[in-house]
């Protein structure tokens, strides 16, 4: 299937490892341009470059994205670098799952509104493309109770009410938005990895609860952001695919 990516240009937040970069290399090998962001620099310069033998045009940026000036900053730099943006990858998340205060704040910041700015700074240059396309990843903590209730889980269900009512709203300008939410994903650097190291017990326990008896790879969950991103679902709007091997057993209605 040709997704029709060659020639668009996508801002992806958290680009460097797990399923950001996932997104940003599978972007790239379809012919779109790519931009990326996160916080350490070297690994935003390794990635670009990355990014770049692989034929691709890419731009990166090192940022907090719960600055808001800063993530402006990086939108506008990367739609003069690319010639515009024709699809928004929100991506990052704080992972707070701690209840205090401090990590409320985290989780209202980075997984809500670092999504909610990114696609305001994108705006103009949505509302000038010819398949601009939102895609917010959130979790399935998001629609079911597990160990992640709290900040995570109820940031996670925000971003796909918000990301419903962005479909809504915008379907009559042509752009659409979409949700992902991914189950258990492992991935060198990640949280998974650190919790099998740190804490194995719970980690085993965790792994037990995957019928497939492995947990996702971030380009699984990659191959359905970049679907949805793509002219390829031109009539798919406000939809939250859950890509998690069956791990929730809630039904989707």
């Amino acid at each position: 299937m040709d997704l029709e990516l060659r020639g668009l240009r996508a801002v992806v937040s958290g680009g460097t490892k797990g399923i950001g970069r996932a997104v940003a290399e599978l972007l790239a090998d379809e012919g779109a341009a790519v931009a990326i962001c996160a916080r350490d620099e070297a690994a935003v310069t390794a990635a670009t470059t990355d990014l770049q033998s692989r034929g691709a045009s890419a731009f990166g940026q090192a940022l907090d994205v719960s600055d808001a000036a800063g993530l402006k900053a990086w939108i506008e730099a990367a739609a003069e670098a690319m010639g515009g943006i024709d699809i928004v990858v929100a991506n990052v998340s704080a992972l707070a799952i701690n209840n205090d205060e401090d990590s409320w704040r985290q989780g209202f910041e980075v997984d809500l509104m670092h999504s909610v700015r990114m696609v305001d700074a994108a705006m103009p240059w949505l509302e000038n493309s010819a398949a601009a396309s939102i895609v917010t990843v959130s979790s399935v903590s998001g629609r079911e109770i597990d160990f992640a209730a709290g900040p995570y889980g109820a940031f996670k269900a925000a971003l796909l009410h918000y990301t419903q009512g962005l479909a809504s709203q915008l379907a009559g300008k042509g752009i659409r938005a979409n949700s992902v939410s991914p189950g258990n994903t492992y991935f060198d650097g990640g949280v998974w990895q650190q919790i099998e190291q740190g804490n194995p017990d719970f980690y085993a326990q965790a792994l037990g609860l995957n019928p497939t008896g492995r947990m996702a790879r971030p380009e699984e969950v990659a191959r359905a952001v970049v679907f949805l991103a793509s002219p390829a679902a031109s009539f798919i709007m406000g939809t939250n695919l859950v890509v998690d091997g069956a791990l929730t057993r809630g039904v989707q209605l």
